[in-house]
């Protein structure tokens, strides 16, 4: 039996036992001190059964006239008779007996005291120079019987005090390890995302050192983490203006030489400017998705936003008419930032124009629960490929110009906003297709709706890695 992997349980379980196990014990110990009682009880009842009737038994014997040697009493009605008694002289005829004393179950008269048989306990007494003697029996199945309903009256109440004593044992350790479930949803909750410190105030003693070493360590990994995206934000933004600079030199170079030989290769370092342009974006956008503060402290309508920045994409000439959107009329309101949202839906909606064919629309639908999904033709994407396509500088295989790092842009931020990106490829029901999408939970009527249509919260979609 593996033990459970919950300390709550294991506290519960082993403390549990151990107070049942000892009151186990202790109600054995009692039932046999009882036992040992109720036996000293019976036996001074016997004893003070033969000490009075066998006075009045001489008294009787004596008073006999000639000839009536044995008599039974008789009874004034029926009843049980948990005591018998015999009467005897010193031959060992019988003088006087009970009326239901059974002369097999009385032994002969050796010794004054108590002797037992295999179903009796008997006590012996003498009086007249032991002339004449008493036996008082009582059966050994009348003491087990009362022992036993003795021990049943102790049994019950424990038998109830057991569970309500566990029920109780694990209530008291629910409440006193909450601290300790509290730090522990404390410490799964950090991501890079949030690495602020957890609270300490109400943690036990021994407990307390841990979440502070869990502090210390969330402090430095956020200053490493600062510290990395600061330099690649800072390096891409500093890299923007010798870009420009060099970009816009280029361009005056290839207007004003008239040498072909030149002029070619002014366009191929412009080319290249744009290249280092376009990544120089990317890794801002980069530092911004893991840099954390994605979430918005009020809502905002993703709809308007999905809106304008397909707007601005189809008014480039060489994307125009390749977008199908699909966006509610009404507004789809998600706790994200702006910016954010923008950045992700703009690196998905270009990565399926750049990778998908260029001769199928690219769809772009918005679910009114918050699910954005991306949809683009071509070829599908190998399993072992799929799995590698949002990790930072990864490539398809394609032709097409891109940094890799626009799926790992929409990877971030959907990571820091508790959302999914799920990459599918081929299409479901088809046999080509790539699809990509980003799930967040919808907030305020939308959601409501939804929820009593019994939907669920979908995701978004997006092509190939850029």
């Amino acid at each position: 039996m593996m033990p459970p992997r919950s300390l709550q349980w294991r506290i519960s379980l082993w403390l549990g036992l151990g107070i049942a196990l000892l009151w186990i014990v202790a109600a054995v110990a009692t039932a046999q001190r009882l036992r040992h009682e109720m036996n000293r009880v019976f036996d001074s009842a016997l004893e003070e059964t033969a000490q009075r009737l066998l006075p009045l038994a001489v008294l009787d014997i004596l008073d006999r006239e000639d000839g009536d040697t044995s008599q039974r009493i008789a009874t004034l009605r029926e009843h049980d008779e948990y005591f018998t008694y015999i009467v005897r002289d010193a031959r060992g005829s019988v003088l006087l007996r009970s009326h239901r004393a059974d002369d097999a179950i009385f032994p002969p008269f050796a010794k004054t005291g108590f002797v037992d048989t295999p179903t009796h306990r008997l006590y012996f007494d003498a009086a007249l120079r032991n002339t004449v003697t008493i036996a008082v029996a009582e059966p050994l199945a009348h003491r087990r019987e009362v022992a036993n309903k003795a021990l049943l009256g102790l049994a019950l109440p424990l038998g109830l005090l057991v569970p309500l004593g566990l029920v109780a044992v694990w209530g008291v350790v629910r409440v006193s390890t909450a601290p300790v479930r509290r730090l522990g949803r404390g410490i799964e909750a950090r991501g890079s995302g949030d690495l602020s410190p957890i609270p300490v105030a109400d943690l036990p003693s021994e407990i307390a050192p841990i979440a502070d070493a869990v502090n210390h360590l969330l402090e430095g990994l956020r200053r490493a983490l600062e510290a990395e995206r600061s330099f690649t934000a800072n390096s891409a933004h500093e890299l923007r203006t010798p870009i420009a600079a060099a970009l816009a030199q280029t361009q005056r170079l290839i207007a004003e030489t008239q040498d072909a030989a030149a002029q070619s290769r002014a366009q191929q370092i412009e080319t290249a400017l744009r290249r280092l342009w376009r990544l120089s974006e990317k890794l801002m956008q980069l530092a911004k998705a893991e840099g954390g503060r994605l979430q918005a402290k009020e809502t905002i309508d993703i709809a308007s936003v999905l809106k304008l920045v397909s707007d601005e994409i189809m008014r480039d000439p060489a994307t125009a008419g390749r977008l199908v959107l699909n966006i509610p009329a009404t507004p789809v309101l998600l706790d994200i930032d702006t910016d954010a949202f923008a950045i992700l839906a703009r690196n998905l909606i270009e990565n399926g124009l750049k990778h998908g064919a260029s001769d199928a629309p690219v769809t772009v639908t918005l679910s009114n629960i918050g699910v954005l999904t991306v949809t683009n033709e071509g070829p599908p994407v190998p399993p072992e490929l799929l799995t590698r396509l949002s990790r930072p500088f990864e490539r398809g295989r394609t032709d097409a110009e891109g940094s890799g790092l626009g799926l790992a842009i929409a990877r971030a931020i959907a990571s820091g906003v508790g959302g999914e990106l799920i990459l599918t490829s081929p299409l479901p029901g088809a046999q080509s297709g790539f699809q990509a999408r980003f799930s967040l939970q919808a907030l305020g009527p939308v959601e409501e709706s939804a929820s009593k249509k019994g939907k669920n919260p979908g995701a978004v979609g997006s092509t190939h890695c850029m």
